[in-house]
């Protein structure tokens, strides 16, 4: 994608990568991916805020020098991962004057990652500022959105957010603002991007909406996905992906190895939809984890369904519990349902991944083979509790 102006002197620079499918060798990327980079031309100095992801460099060298840019003043580096700094040091070489802006942790950590000699740096507190001239940025630090070294960048005089990880999306587009797009094509990147990404954060997510509350916004520039021109859709998303709520929802990832499993989890989805409870099923073994992720923002219960192997869950389903367990979504209750042949612990390995999620662990239903009549009448009952437990949390 070629440079794209966002306001006078400011313009987008990075690179969209169309056909990338994994992020971090872990997160599903079915709309592929950006990494933002962005060009701010002040009356006497030049700035570039983050980099691209290494193997994309070229797209960005382009870029800059489609734009005619010979020389680069200052690297603002708002987070220390591959994809927004990988291609600093190779920047430095090209721009040897450039100088590094970031904060002490972040810092730290380029030199541990990029070995970035410790005399390029220029290190900024909260709420300090650079001057470019016509131009001035004030550093506003976000911590835990993701890393704890995270920041953000406000440029006064445009009100631009260059927001970092903060309300970004992994949705590859030759269309830089996002109402060009339409937040609703947008909105489920967006939503994957947070059960992925910023769930475990919530806490922290909230402090910084807080925080920039003293800041007159009109764009959001983040480093994943469109640029955020009506800043509305986002930042209320945030607020309620972020808050308490939940809804009457029950999430069950099931994986079967001979039928039986997938029978009760069907059978316990149509039980509680009969009782007017929105109900996804997650085939862990062919189902996207994102869309996973996404659901379980804002999801009451869940209830894990496996077959035994070996004594113990399936691997598919200990590796959604352990999801479940490192994403800490604000979930209020879970199960337990499968099958097993001859015996083995699955309730209790389960049930000690998720432990630290302090929901409550209601009446698992694990049977002996084929699932009997007496076997479905207990699914049944465990919907009845869902339901109940729901009930009471809504009033």
């Amino acid at each position: 994608m070629a440079a794209s102006q966002i306001t006078q002197d400011v313009f987008f620079v990075g690179a969209v990568d169309y056909k990338r499918r994994l992020f971090d060798e872990l997160i599903p990327l079915p709309e592929g991916t950006s990494y933002n980079s962005y060009l701010v031309k002040g009356s006497d100095k030049t700035v570039l805020i983050d980099s691209v992801d290494p193997p994309m460099i070229d797209t960005l060298l382009e870029n800059l020098s489609g734009l005619g840019v010979k020389k680069i003043d200052y690297i603002i580096s708002q987070h220390g991962e591959q994809d927004h700094s990988g291609s600093i040091p190779e920047l430095i070489n090209r721009f040897p004057q450039a100088q590094v802006v970031t904060n002490k942790k972040c810092m730290n950590t380029l030199i541990d990652h990029l070995r970035v000699s410790e005399d390029k740096f220029i290190v900024v507190e909260d709420g300090g500022e650079l001057s470019l001239g016509n131009k001035t940025f004030k550093f506003i630090l976000t911590p835990w959105v993701h890393w704890p070294e995270t920041m953000s960048t406000y440029l006064m005089e445009d009100k631009i957010l260059f927001s970092c990880d903060f309300f970004g999306s992994h949705y590859a587009t030759d269309r830089i603002m996002a109402s060009e797009t339409g937040w609703d094509k947008i909105e489920p990147a967006a939503k994957r991007y947070f059960g992925e990404i910023m769930l475990p954060f919530i806490t922290s997510i909230r402090k910084n909406i807080e925080k920039l509350k003293n800041y007159d916004i009109e764009f959001i520039a983040p480093s994943h996905g469109p640029v955020h021109d009506d800043i509305s859709f986002i930042m209320d998303s945030y607020k309620e992906w972020s808050s308490d709520k939940l809804i009457s929802k029950v999430i069950i990832p099931y994986v079967s190895m001979h039928g039986s499993t997938e029978i009760m989890a069907r059978h316990l989805k149509s039980s509680l939809e009969k009782k007017g409870i929105e109900v996804l099923l997650f085939h862990l073994t062919e189902d996207d984890l994102g869309d996973l992720a996404a659901a379980l923002i804002d999801a009451a219960t869940i209830v894990i369904a496996t077959p035994t192997v070996l004594a113990g869950p399936h691997p598919q389903a200990i590796y959604a519990a352990y999801l479940a367990k490192v994403l800490r979504p604000k979930v209020r209750f879970i199960s337990i349902i499968g099958s097993y042949g001859w015996g083995g612990k699955t309730v209790e390995i389960l049930a000690d991944i998720v432990s630290t999620l302090k929901a409550e662990i209601l009446d698992p239903v694990v049977i002996k083979g084929h699932p009997k009549d007496e076997d479905l009448k207990a699914l049944e009952d465990l919907a009845d509790k869902i339901s109940l437990k729901h009930s009471e949390m809504i009033k």
